[in-house]
């Protein structure tokens, strides 16, 4: 059976990290999280004390850098260097600054011919803001999840609230509202819908039923149905 490319995009917290996982999970396929990829970036450049103004660092940084996404019996592990930094690229600092970073034209470059790379083996479900439209613009099979506002929000503070942060809901609000608008905007590679994309709101959908549905999807795929 061809093992497929699929790409689930989409904006912050609309449900496409855990569902991309469990897809996966499903299938027996390699998540990519490309979104993690640019927050191992973003760490390194935020340890190394480069300005998340200076392009042309940011860029010679990236050149010299190797991000992989590897298999774990938890789901997965995301190295740095050498470096297991899964946990440490979740803080609320690299989340709002990754978006800087990952607008920048040759960080861009340099993780999607990593991604690429993983791409060609086939097998695999890639999550992130650009995977339908620029990495893998042949996918075979390309989703686009979304959600209100005020749902993804909820989302993202009982995320934080689970790993014991205390946070503020209008002000979660306020940070992915500037995220949207930032990702939306940005000059290369912005959040878009792919062409070919079937787009599934998720807003009044369970993890389960997002999942289900996606699968259904692919189900129709191996069997010649789209």
């Amino acid at each position: 059976m061809k093992r497929l490319v699929i790409t689930i995009d989409g904006p912050a917290s609309s449900g496409k990290s855990t569902t991309a996982k469990l897809v996966a999970r499903s299938l027996g396929y390699l998540y990519l999280d490309t979104g993690a990829m640019y927050r191992a970036v973003t760490l390194k450049a935020m340890r190394a004390g480069i300005d998340l103004r200076d392009t042309q660092g940011l860029e010679g940084m990236a050149n010299q850098t190797d991000v992989d996404i590897v298999p774990d019996p938890g789901g997965y592990r995301v190295i740095l260097d050498g470096e297991d930094v899964t946990e440490s690229i979740r803080s609320r600092e690299v989340t709002r600054a990754s978006s800087i970073v990952s607008a920048v034209p040759g960080v861009r470059r340099r993780m999607v011919e990593i991604q690429r790379r993983v791409g060609r083996r086939g097998g695999i479900v890639a999550e992130g803001r650009d995977m339908g439209s620029v990495v893998f613009p042949d996918a075979d099979l390309k989703i686009y999840l979304d959600a209100d506002l005020d749902t993804r929000a909820l989302r993202r503070k009982l995320e934080l609230e689970s790993k014991g942060e205390d946070v503020d809901l209008d002000e979660i609000k306020r940070d992915i509202r500037m995220r949207d608008t930032y990702d939306s905007r940005r000059r290369h590679s912005p959040l878009v819908i792919p062409d070919g994309a079937i787009v599934i709101d998720t807003t009044d959908l369970s993890i389960d039923e997002q999942v289900n549905r996606v699968l259904t999807l692919v189900e129709r795929i191996v069997g010649g149905d789209v």
